[in-house]
């Protein structure tokens, strides 16, 4: 049996972008399910403006409902200002923070704001917060693999941001994500190779954003240029609203539990309770989107 490898499920990421508001029932109900899959941990909302994205105002409404009693699913909450990382980290049963903090200036604003440098401060103050109340940040390096706003882009660049998140922030969990879908084989290999050759201390992740069609080969090479953190979401509903017009969705789970089936790799997911889920994704995003 090869290394155990942690999955992310990310129903918030599935249904952020949906205009067609998810009744919070049912929200708690597909998440109850998830929790008995034995994901290592599901994205499952967000504290941001409900101006900004409508579809995540009941994010609270839905952490009361959920069953946490019968899991061994860790929870992770996104947040996108001090605000959001206070309502986050006042509710004991949230594990973890998730911040996007893009190497691109322009998406950095239109996702969060604000630019890289004020988006720096905040990081270093919701760590802070992490710090006074138990929880772990989870750091998503959007446009890891590319820009398509014509600004500079480098490999390194996303070296150096991680490095000075690490060594001035103490953030030891990054999660490279491909918010646009233009990673392939070649540039997953190299980028995952250069950040944990260089920071090997931090657990770094991949988040990304493929059309079905080349799912599989990227879970292939991030596993073999080292990767054990993955996040996906069933049946790969999502994307990023704040990218483009046109979203790529996001990599789909059953994907990486089927490449992990055929290579002998162990996730910790119940089978059986998996198979139930994808029905009730199915039928839920099918309803709504």
């Amino acid at each position: 049996m090869e290394e155990k490898i942690k999955i992310i499920e990310c129903p918030r990421d599935a249904m952020q972008g949906i205009k067609s508001l998810i009744p919070t029932a049912e929200k708690i109900k597909y998440i109850n399910q998830l929790l008995k899959t034995g994901v290592d941990t599901i994205d499952f909302g967000s504290f941001v403006s409900p101006k900004a994205i409508p579809q995540m105002r009941d994010t609270a409404e839905v952490l009361a409902g959920l069953d946490l009693k019968n899991t061994s699913s860790k929870l992770l909450a996104i947040v996108a200002n001090l605000r959001g990382a206070n309502d986050a980290s006042s509710f004991d049963e949230i594990n973890y923070l998730g911040f996007p903090f893009s190497i691109s200036e322009e998406f950095q604003i239109r996702n969060t704001g604000t630019g890289i440098d004020e988006s720096l401060n905040k990081v270093e103050s919701i760590q802070e917060i992490c710090l006074k109340t138990g929880k772990k940040l989870v750091i998503y390096i959007s446009m890891a693999f590319g820009n398509p706003y014509g600004e500079p882009w480098h490999p390194d660049i996303a070296v150096e941001w991680s490095e000075k998140l690490h060594s001035i922030i103490g953030v030891d969990i990054i999660a490279l994500s491909d918010t646009i879908g233009v990673s392939n084989p070649g540039n997953i290999s190299s980028m995952f190779r250069s950040v944990s050759a260089e920071l090997p201390k931090i657990e770094f992740g991949v988040h990304l954003h493929t059309v079905r069609e080349t799912a599989k080969e990227k879970v292939e090479a991030a596993y073999h240029a080292g990767c054990r953190r993955f996040d996906g979401a069933i049946k790969g509903y999502g994307g990023c609203p704040m990218a483009k017009d046109e979203m790529t969705g996001n990599m789909p789970t059953e994907i990486i539990l089927d490449y992990c089936n055929e290579n002998n790799i162990e996730t910790g997911i119940a089978k059986d309770e998996f198979e139930k889920s994808l029905l009730i994704a199915g039928d839920l995003f099918n309803k709504y989107h």
